[in-house]
């Protein structure tokens, strides 16, 4: 099945509705829970096609709205420790190619995190088109994918007793909703 066989599909740009979306994430920590938190500024435009593998995705997330109730924890990871906002203040994904894989899709794309830009694939599956109550069209879209800080130099170090207090390996879940842009 292609994107433009779906019920309701719109060929268009989509403007992220960051009240409706969720990029969300987790890390364990000393190796027996996890930490989840997530970013509450995230923006970006999806483009459609009737050809999926012509379909573009950028995402942009203010990495100072990092929350994982817990103040002085979300301080802790703006700090250059982690994220370095203050000089890093936003992480990006621009998609560079669409493939279809079992019931889902894989979105090849370029993540940047502190100056460094990796390809990372991110699993997603299409959850619809609609419309909503204000006349616009919607469309939403769920994924996961998983990244090695370290490879963004994301290089903390944090011993406790001999255990690492945060793991290298970040889950990253994605819930996201877009309106059609109007002409």
């Amino acid at each position: 099945m292609t994107l433009a066989t779906l019920p309701g599909f719109v060929a268009g740009t989509w403007d992220i509705d960051a009240a409706h979306s969720d990029v969300g994430f987790s890390v364990r920590h000393m190796v027996v829970s996890k930490v989840k938190g997530r970013f509450d500024g995230v923006s970006g435009e999806i483009v459609t096609a009737e050809d999926p593998t012509q379909a573009s995705v950028r995402v942009a997330i203010d990495l100072n709205t990092i929350n994982t109730h817990n103040e002085q924890r979300d301080g802790h990871l703006r700090s250059a420790d982690f994220f370095e906002v203050e000089t890093y203040p936003e992480l990006t994904y621009t998609a560079t190619g669409i493939r279809a894989d079992g019931d889902g899709y894989v979105l090849d794309g370029e993540l940047t995190l502190k100056g460094v830009t990796k390809v990372v694939p991110l699993q997603f599956e299409l959850n619809g088109f609609g419309p909503d109550p204000y006349g616009g069209t919607r469309v939403g879209f769920s994924g996961q994918t998983e990244i090695n800080r370290r490879e963004f130099g994301v290089n903390f170090e944090g011993v406790q007793n001999g255990i690492a207090v945060v793991g290298d390996k970040i889950t990253v879940h994605i819930e996201i909703e877009a309106v059609l842009r109007q002409a």
